[in-house]
């Protein structure tokens, strides 16, 4: 079982086919942006939810008929957004992607999801070892995290480690700590 990654977890990434879920999100009455406006919001609602979630996330805009000549890629915390070149779909950048991910999902190590409702797109990555979810599961998946995630932060205790502080130097932490009685006492 050592081979397998066993005794760890794997690491998760989820793979986005941006307009498809932008596309689900007006198909659905939840979105009347212009396209630019949903993709800010779709990138922010991502990074919300990579947050929350702990995973890696690629958000792939496919640039099929625009003029971009090369394919780029931006980060924005655990979210990767990669506009593909012109005449490559997104489709098929996913499909490159999970090839290049099969070693380490079939490893254990990894642990791939793709978000599209494209019903060839889904076979095609099942055959790669990645799992499926249709932009609906997307959308309920990222709003019930969302609302997990707010409750567990409002229902936590404050902390009173303080990490930075014990990063110091005794000589810095007593000088802090005597300006701190110091100002404790004016009071």
């Amino acid at each position: 079982m050592k081979g397998k990654g066993a005794g760890r977890a794997p690491q998760r990434m989820l793979i986005v086919d941006g307009y498809n879920i932008i596309n689900a999100r007006r198909s659905g009455g939840m979105d009347s942006y212009s396209l630019a406006d949903a993709r800010e919001k779709l990138l922010s609602d991502l990074m919300d939810y990579a947050g929350y979630s702990a995973q890696q996330v690629v958000l792939v805009f496919d640039a099929w008929m625009s003029d971009r000549t090369v394919r780029t890629e931006e980060r924005h915390g655990l979210v990767t957004v990669v506009y593909t070149q012109k005449g490559e779909i997104a489709d098929r950048y996913i499909e490159r992607l999970c090839d290049e991910l099969a070693g380490d999902i079939e490893l254990h190590r990894l642990e791939v999801r793709v978000a599209s409702s494209d019903a060839l797109e889904q076979t095609i990555i099942l055959g790669r070892g990645a799992t499926r979810m249709s932009a609906r599961e997307l959308m309920i998946e990222m709003d019930q995290l969302r609302n997990t995630g707010i409750r567990q932060v409002i229902g936590k205790p404050v902390s009173r480690r303080n990490p930075i502080g014990e990063r110091l130097s005794p000589e810095v932490r007593e000088r802090l700590e005597q300006m701190r009685k110091g100002y404790n006492n004016r009071g």
